[in-house]
């Protein structure tokens, strides 16, 4: 693992961002670059685990296409994660934790693991403060995007829910319960706001943080990639949401090239390596 091309590819990039070895890296990943060029997903996932050996690792894990109301169950180990081939090979055999939730579930490994991941379903939103997400603002977070941008950043959801709840989710429908089972085979029942079908503008968010210097970005093989701290994050969308409780609608900002998605004439992409993470409709 030590002297794999993956990691000599990516380490360099996880140093030059300072991206701390003790704290928590959240992944989003588009992989289909990389693999053209002969980047394997496990060979990347083990120089992530190598580089926050002291750390924790999380990627989303989420479900929300194939677990509905009219399908309402959801299971920690066989229901598949729908973000991509890189997160589905971490949940089933790197990651040692998934938290509870039918739709926006995450897998994590490392220190922080079980913390992260205990209090998900004791919520009824999607991105809570008890979320995986919400938990990390404990600690030193940062958010890596791999061919993808902020368009697929769940954790702005956060901010979303606390500042403006009935405008981003849907309802409480008493008669709608998930039946969410655990890897202990336990069965916890729980009801869940899903958010709207909006068309959301994350990627607005990308000049100001760039113009502030805490949007980095990089290239691997060609491959854009891009970091933020998480608090960093949270704050600039918070206090847009305090100014304009709309504003992560899509509205007409203009992005560099690594602060916003290839498109589909630039990347032709396997469905299943892409991180689609947005929100439920969003694209």
């Amino acid at each position: 693992m030590s002297g794999s091309r993956e990691r000599k590819a990516l380490v360099p990039v996880l140093e030059r961002m300072h991206v701390p070895r003790d704290g928590v890296l959240v992944v989003h990943s588009a992989i289909a670059t990389l693999s053209r060029a002969g980047f394997r997903a496990e060979a990347m996932i083990e120089a992530f685990l190598d580089y926050m050996r002291e750390g924790t690792l999380v990627m989303p894990t989420m479900t929300w296409r194939t677990v509905t109301p009219e399908h309402p169950v959801w299971d920690e180990i066989e229901t598949r994660s729908e973000t991509g081939v890189m997160t589905e090979i971490f949940r089933t055999r790197y990651a040692s934790r998934r938290s509870i939730h039918p739709t926006h579930s995450v897998a994590a490994r490392g220190a922080a693991a079980d913390v992260l991941v205990a209090q998900h379903h004791l919520d009824d939103t999607p991105v809570s403060a008890k979320s995986p997400y919400g938990l990390m603002r404990d600690y030193q977070s940062y958010i890596l995007m791999i061919g993808v941008g902020l368009e697929c950043c769940t954790a702005i959801h956060l901010p979303e829910e606390a500042v403006a709840p009935d405008l981003y989710l849907r309802p409480l429908n008493p008669a709608e319960v998930y039946s969410c089972r655990d890897r202990h085979g336990r069965v916890h029942r729980m009801h869940a706001r899903r958010h709207f079908r909006l068309s959301r503008d994350f990627p607005g968010f990308g000049p100001p943080l760039i113009a502030k210097g805490l949007l980095r970005s990089d290239k691997v093989e060609g491959c854009c990639t891009m970091l933020v701290a998480l608090r960093d994050l949270l704050d600039e969308v918070t206090s847009a949401l305090l100014v304009n409780a709309s504003a992560t609608l899509e509205q007409d900002i203009k992005t560099s090239d690594c602060a916003k998605p290839e498109s589909a004439a630039t990347r032709k992409t396997d469905a299943r390596e892409t991180d689609t993470s947005c929100a439920e409709g969003a694209k």
